[in-house]
């Protein structure tokens, strides 16, 4: 079984990096409106917004790992076929 370079390039890691950090950010908001019985319609609202938040995270990422993955540096590896990469993005649906 051939493994693929998944590793995900520094400037798309970084940037990845602080989309989650702000996330996890709202989570923990979240988690302290509801310990502190906030109104269920604010609570739901910061729910959509950090899934939102999250969605879109998760789609970047797929996005720099396919690109990774379809164009491997050391050309050891063949692409992803769209098979593939349709694949991976569908998971996160």
């Amino acid at each position: 079984m051939t493994t693929r370079n998944s590793t995900i390039p520094l400037p798309e890691y970084d940037a990845m990096s602080k989309r989650l950090r702000r996330i996890e950010g709202q989570v923990r908001g979240i988690v302290k409106m509801i310990e502190e019985g906030s109104d269920c319609t604010e609570v739901i609202t910061q729910l959509a917004a950090a899934k939102k938040a999250f969605d879109a995270a998760a789609m970047f990422a797929v996005i720099a790992l396919a690109t990774q993955c379809a164009t491997p540096a050391d050309g050891s590896l063949s692409p992803l076929s769209v098979d593939e990469l349709r694949k991976l993005a569908k998971s996160l649906a």
